[in-house]
């Protein structure tokens, strides 16, 4: 996949406001692989909305979203299942990991659909993000920041033409933070993918090609 289009995109709930400003919404926006990208945005601006927009997971909007000028909305759902392991990556704000599993059994879960990361390759990212110690312990128990570092190394363990985070850093200090930048920007690279980051306040602090402000 080489390019996400939006075309006069607006989420439904959005439709009786007037006077919407913004950069993203009701434009024609295109997102390109190997380009970055930061959204920032005021609470309840949507980002999150355009988050699961793109990747199928909502389709209350108006407008039309093309995946290689394809519309989304005529994608069928064993289409999205493989975009979603080969194409799409994305850590939720909320990052839906699973509680009753250890760290690295939320990984693996991700990693076994594509077998993309050997188990040393996660160790070493756990060991980065200051989580190793953390590798045999139930997601409930972790604090949400150890649980953030999980759900972006999950969110990395898989191929992407696209990789999407949604508020990745909001709770890690600017060590943590950078460390994240940093091993997103090495696996981006490495795959020659696009990236988009939002942000309510608290960037992932690395150099981005293109700022929209929603």
């Amino acid at each position: 996949m080489e390019q996400i289009v939006l075309d006069n995109v607006l989420p439904t709930v959005f439709r009786d406001r007037t006077g919407v400003t913004s950069d993203v919404w009701h434009r024609t926006l295109t997102f390109e692989r190997g380009k970055t990208c930061l959204v920032r945005a005021a609470s309840g601006t949507g980002k999150s909305s355009l988050c699961a927009f793109l990747t199928g997971q909502r389709s209350d909007y108006e407008g039309i979203i093309n995946l290689d000028g394809r519309n989304i909305r005529t994608l069928k759902e064993k289409e999205w299942t493989a975009l979603r392991q080969r194409s799409l990556s994305l850590m939720f704000q909320e990052l839906r990991l699973f509680p009753e599993l250890t760290a690295m059994e939320n990984v693996l879960v991700k990693n076994s659909l594509t077998g993309h990361l050997k188990k040393k390759r996660i160790r070493e990212w756990m060991e980065r993000l200051g989580i190793a110690d953390k590798e045999q312990t139930l997601v409930g128990k972790m604090s949400f920041g150890q649980q953030q570092r999980v759900a972006v190394i999950r969110a990395l363990a898989q191929p992407f033409d696209f990789l999407i985070l949604d508020e990745p850093v909001s709770h890690l200090d600017d060590a943590n933070a950078k460390v994240v930048a940093e091993m997103v920007g090495e696996e981006v690279k490495r795959q020659g993918a696009g990236l988009i980051v939002t942000s309510i306040g608290r960037d992932l602090p690395m150099e981005f090609d293109t700022l929209l402000n929603m």
